[in-house]
């Protein structure tokens, strides 16, 4: 099994389950009787939010920032099937998670919806996008990943890394370089700087962990993702040539040290109908650089109505 990159054991690691109440939400049940939970906020053009993680709920991304735009636009939060406070399945595999988007869709009567996606999120939007083009007003991918532990992007982190402990860098085979990334990630880990790889300010990870832990959570999903690649390849898949395929009009937010999914992945995306927004922060611009990130997409749908 690959060796988990650093943004994932993060995620993982970050995980508290607490039993306090949460803010009323609905749930649905999907056609292979999954209860999915959601919440619609907000007025104006639809969009459905896809987390990240694998297996990360909706919480803190409206809490710290998505909740900017429901001004304008119509948010809707899902948790995906196996994650935060959704219901477990026997069916993990891209097929269902791109059907319950499309499920939701149809039990809120949208004809069209932007999908907004963060980081792992951003396999399984495009994926929607591929299928459902006549759906797909438009993507919005937000430090998004389209091949989840690719060498590249490994590679950069194992770098920067580096840089962190103060060492000099090494010449790592390809197929040793997870391994190399898991002993940097725990020595960085030991020495309380690991969040550097999400962003550069602490304070933001407090405030993600502190909302986080107030919200039962399960990560079905995500470990299962995680845990047996071999079970599900379409995760591991590289998407970027795919994206040649998708005519919908696509907004890509990249961070300029978002070292979570790399700071030069996104130049593999080859959409016909893309615009770049390059943001001076990192892996989660929605919060630490919200105001830029608001009106990135805010200009964005504008133009797309």
């Amino acid at each position: 099994m690959k060796t988990i990159s650093f943004f994932i054991l993060f995620f993982l690691s970050a995980i508290v389950i607490s039993a306090q109440k949460t803010s009323p939400a609905e749930f649905f049940e999907t056609s292979d009787h999954v209860k999915i939970k959601y919440k619609v906020s907000g007025k104006g053009e639809a969009c459905i939010y896809v987390p990240g993680g694998p297996g990360q709920g909706y919480y803190s991304f409206e809490l710290l920032g998505g909740s900017s735009l429901e001004k304008n636009m119509k948010m809707v939060y899902m948790d995906q099937r196996g994650s935060g406070e959704s219901g477990t399945a026997e069916n993990y595999h891209m097929d269902a998670m791109v059907q319950d988007i499309e499920e939701l869709r149809q039990r809120l009567k949208l004809e069209k919806v932007f999908l907004l996606a963060h980081s792992f999120g951003g396999i399984i939007a495009v994926n929607y996008a591929k299928k459902y083009p006549q759906h797909t007003k438009g993507l919005i991918l937000t430090n998004v990943t389209l091949h989840f532990l690719n060498n590249e992007s490994v590679q950069e982190q194992i770098e920067y890394g580096n840089s962190l402990l103060q060492q000099n860098n090494k010449a790592v085979p390809k197929d040793s370089l997870s391994s190399e990334l898991s002993k940097i990630s725990s020595a960085l880990r030991k020495k309380r700087i690991g969040y550097k790889f999400l962003t550069e300010d602490i304070e933001t990870i407090k405030q993600m962990d502190k909302i986080d832990s107030l919200h039962p959570r399960i990560i079905d999903f995500g470990m299962a993702v995680i845990s047996k690649p071999k079970e599900f390849p379409e995760y591991y898949t590289d998407y970027a040539p795919l994206t040649k395929e998708i005519h919908v009009p696509v907004l890509i937010i990249t961070g300029k040290k978002d070292k979570a999914v790399g700071t030069q992945h996104y130049k593999t995306f080859q959409f016909p109908d893309q615009k770049v927004v390059s943001i001076d922060g990192g892996h989660l611009l929605y919060y630490e650089k919200n105001k830029e990130f608001i009106n990135a997409v805010k200009r964005f749908t504008d133009k797309e109505k």
